[in-house]
């Protein structure tokens, strides 16, 4: 039987992608800071604790070697170095990286959003040879770039496919963007504020679309860099609608020409100027890639992982996401949307 090491296993993507190899014939273990299993696993996966950090503990993983490595939560030179030194006991890796490493070659890309005409001018769709930016380790994107830099440098001892994830959906996730409207839903707000006039596009992609890229990259080993992404990119305004027929609630969405008002005034966790819209035509082509849900069918797990987390007495939507709440700190400020409607 193949045998696979599912690194990050019991995270938002890595859940689904144990469970997809797991029931194509795939001998999986599934390791993980804590060790746990997921109940969707089939009880022949085999989870174990594993320290990204610890090289040796590692090494001692894929022991005598495994025909498959994939890598959630790899990220920069070092994490690629570590896959790199352990070629020989490797058969294939699958790595997860961002499409946040494009840049639009004039030096703009997610790292400069928030500038002054710093907003990237893609082509859209975004296709695969678009250009990325420099390797390094100053922002999460130049570190990704960095791990996919010294993982195609090694294409020839250790056939890798890099998968570019959009905004990922779906259970367990560290950055639930969906919080945005199921929260103003359970928090009685049925008027909300949408910036540039709510179509904003960032192509979104199910835990469980790339769960099934996975696999097939497994099954077709190749060096190779790939967006992993949904079929269609609903706008925000289309979000929000589907979070809404999901709930069974009725709201008023206001909407804003350009910019939100104010950073604690109509600005989404998709908010984008332009859209980031990623082509799938390789992925398709490559491995015969076909995505197993849509964005609309996929909410409804969400929706109800969500209220469930939000469920406890007192529960801090700043405690049950933190990674989140460090990059929205002024996701719900009620007090000054008030303020700009009373105005």
């Amino acid at each position: 039987m193949r045998r696979a090491v599912v690194i990050g296993a019991t995270g938002q993507t890595g859940r689904p992608a144990v469970e997809a190899l797991a029931r194509d014939g795939w001998e999986v273990t599934a390791a993980s800071r804590g060790g746990a299993r997921d109940e969707s696993w089939p009880g022949e996966v085999r989870a174990v604790r594993l320290d990204r950090e610890d090289d040796t503990a590692l090494g001692a993983l894929i022991g005598d070697g495994c025909d498959l490595v994939v890598d959630i939560v790899a990220y920069g030179a070092r994490h690629a170095r570590q896959l790199t030194g352990l070629a020989d006991r490797i058969g294939s890796a699958v790595v997860v990286s961002t499409v946040s490493v494009y840049e639009d070659g004039g030096g703009r890309g997610f790292d400069t959003m928030s500038e002054p005409g710093g907003f990237p001018q893609y082509p859209v769709p975004v296709r695969e040879d678009q250009p990325t930016v420099p390797p390094g380790d100053a922002t999460y994107s130049t570190g990704k770039a960095a791990l996919e830099r010294e993982l195609i440098a090694a294409g020839d001892r250790l056939p890798t496919t890099l998968l570019r994830a959009g905004a990922i959906h779906g259970p367990h996730s560290p950055l639930p963007r969906e919080l945005y409207f199921v929260k103003r839903n359970l928090d009685g707000r049925r008027r909300r504020v949408l910036a540039h006039r709510g179509e904003s596009r960032f192509h979104t992609s199910a835990a469980r679309n790339i769960a099934e890229l996975i696999r097939l990259a497994a099954a077709r080993p190749g060096s190779r860099a790939l967006n992993a992404c949904d079929p269609r990119p609903p706008t925000v305004a289309e979000i929000g609608a589907a979070v809404d027929a999901v709930m069974g609630v009725e709201t008023e969405t206001v909407l804003v020409d350009g910019a939100p008002p104010s950073p604690s005034v109509g600005r989404s966790p998709w908010a984008a100027e332009l859209p980031l819209v990623f082509d799938m035509s390789a992925a398709e082509r490559e491995l015969g890639y076909r995505p197993v849900v849509s964005y609309a069918g996929s909410l409804p797990e969400t929706v109800d992982w969500l209220v469930h987390r939000l469920s406890g007495q007192d529960q801090d939507w700043k405690e049950a996401f933190p990674t989140l709440a460090r990059a929205y700190p002024d996701l719900f400020d009620y007090a000054a949307e008030d303020a700009w409607f009373g105005a």
